[in-house]
């Protein structure tokens, strides 16, 4: 292989990973807060539905002690959609639940991220808000959860 090809190997590596990430965020995002960011934007592109929206179960697997036997949890509401919007980008989504408006959202968001015009503006006034504020709840319940810990301790005995 060549520089170029591990140059360019590397940026498809960053870009599915950029995606990965702004879709966690999408849809572990509220819906109201979603939207509210989505109307700061103006954005209203022309969107086609492809596929969807579509509610089901999804199966969740689990593995014991994180790293050992996989075993079935159980099953979690899920909607997808698919979207292509009118610049010929075409945006998926998956998210817990049956909010097909949210799942719709988040689809045609995704469009627009991969739209070159548009990439910037989605990833400073919907993405990084919506990650701000998820850290912060986060934060939120890690000092909550903390201060309800309780430190057990074994007194030694003298007998040997």
């Amino acid at each position: 292989m060549t520089l170029a090809g591990d140059v360019q190997d590397q940026m498809v590596a960053d870009d599915v990973a950029a995606r990965q990430r702004r879709l966690s965020v999408l849809a572990k995002a509220p819906g109201k807060d979603l939207m509210a960011c989505w109307k700061r934007t103006g954005l209203d592109p022309s969107v086609e539905l492809l596929r969807g929206p579509e509610s089901g179960l999804v199966a969740l697997r689990g593995r014991v002690g994180g790293g050992g036997q996989p075993f079935h949890v159980g099953e979690i509401s899920a909607t997808r959609v698919t979207v292509r919007i009118g610049s010929g980008q075409i945006g998926h989504a998956m998210i817990s639940g049956r909010d097909v408006r949210k799942a719709q959202l988040v689809a045609v968001i995704d469009a627009l991220a991969q739209d070159p015009a548009h990439a910037d503006l989605i990833e400073r006034d919907i993405v990084k808000p919506l990650e701000k504020s998820a850290s912060g709840a986060d934060a939120k319940l890690r000092e909550e959860t903390a201060a309800t810990r309780v430190n057990f301790f074994t007194m030694v005995r003298g007998e040997d």
